[in-house]
């Protein structure tokens, strides 16, 4: 009866435009007809506990009933997740601003709520003096990258710039990063983030995986904003895979298509250092103990952007190329 509810959910979350894409593909690549696609769809999130559209992400036209099991599907994601971070804990990391407050000693640049930038005229110059010449406006509930926007100091006066807030319901205002040079050279476009998943199991850290996150023409990292990501070798920081896209009519890329500087091999800056800020943070608020953790690196070092509760199952296991849940069900 809950898988039952999850399809009536995934149906009515439907992409519609993105699935008549991934039908025509999966058709043309396997010479299945797109009714059998749909009704093979169906039954998988039924008996697998994914969703329609998993089906293409994962790439199930393709697989036999074994393969297909491997899949962290999203209903199995979410059973996971809620068990691991139960909701009466999530607000720290669902709240942009408590996080900020709660991970200050990993956080290097300068934030503030709208409330506070109001009352405080000079704390919203000292943030649009900064010298990047940008900030970064957030929606402090915002996921996936949706409610954030690049903004432009030169583009404002003090006014406009709370007003721009207002209007869009963004209330939370940062210094835009500037990321390491090696990073930078990778790709200029915007922020590149690492984002490390993390397992508490007896008060002890366990590492799931690490990603690369890659811009291309593109302010956020989002592989749902049509980015690639690749995978990290734990011990090394170095990207040990191609840029992999949630896209699945995109091959993947070992080179920035842009810039020319390669992806695969590409090594992390201060990656010991992430590691090391990765063994306290984790254990800050340890009642959440599975974590996606967004990380930037700049030329002194890294710092955390976010954590989320619910991170993706896409950025974790398509750049690495296979299912993965028997990772997670060894916590269950």
């Amino acid at each position: 009866m809950k898988r039952l509810l999850y399809l009536g959910y995934y149906f009515k979350e439907l992409n519609k435009t993105k699935m008549q894409a991934f039908l025509k593909h999966a058709s043309k690549e396997t010479g299945k007809s797109k009714a059998s696609l749909w009704a093979d769809a169906i039954k998988s999130s039924l008996k697998y506990n994914i969703s329609i559209l998993d089906y293409f992400y994962f790439k199930f036209y393709s697989l036999d009933e074994r393969q297909r099991e491997a899949w962290a599907g999203t209903g199995f994601m979410y059973e996971y997740q809620l068990k691991m971070n139960p909701k009466e804990y999530r607000d720290v990391l669902e709240n942009k601003i408590k996080f900020i407050k709660k991970f200050k000693d990993f956080i290097i640049r300068k934030a503030a709520p709208i409330d506070e930038l109001k009352a405080n005229p000079a704390k919203l110059q000292e943030l649009m003096e900064n010298p990047s010449g940008r900030l970064v406006a957030k929606g402090s509930m915002g996921q996936v990258g949706a409610e954030v926007k690049i903004i432009k100091v030169k583009d404002y006066s003090a006014e406009s710039l709370l007003k721009f807030m207002d209007d869009n319901q963004l209330d939370l205002l940062e210094e835009y990063v500037l990321q390491h040079p090696d990073i930078m050279a990778l790709s200029p476009s915007g922020l590149n983030t690492v984002r490390i998943f993390t397992q508490i199991e007896n008060g002890q850290l366990h590492y799931l995986g690490a990603r690369l996150r890659v811009t291309i023409n593109s302010e956020v990292d989002n592989m749902a904003a049509g980015n690639p990501a690749a995978t990290i070798n734990i011990e090394t920081g170095e990207v040990d895979g191609p840029g992999v896209f949630s896209d699945i009519t995109r091959k993947p890329v070992t080179v920035h298509p842009v810039t020319g500087v390669p992806i695969t091999g590409f090594k992390v800056p201060f990656w010991q250092e992430i590691k090391q800020m990765m063994e306290k943070a984790v254990f800050v608020a340890p009642e959440n103990r599975s974590v996606g953790w967004d990380v930037a690196i700049t030329d002194k070092g890294p710092e955390l952007i976010e954590g989320n509760h619910n991170w993706c199952k896409l950025l974790w296991q398509l750049p690495a190329e296979k299912g993965m849940k028997a990772e997670l069900k060894k916590f269950q």
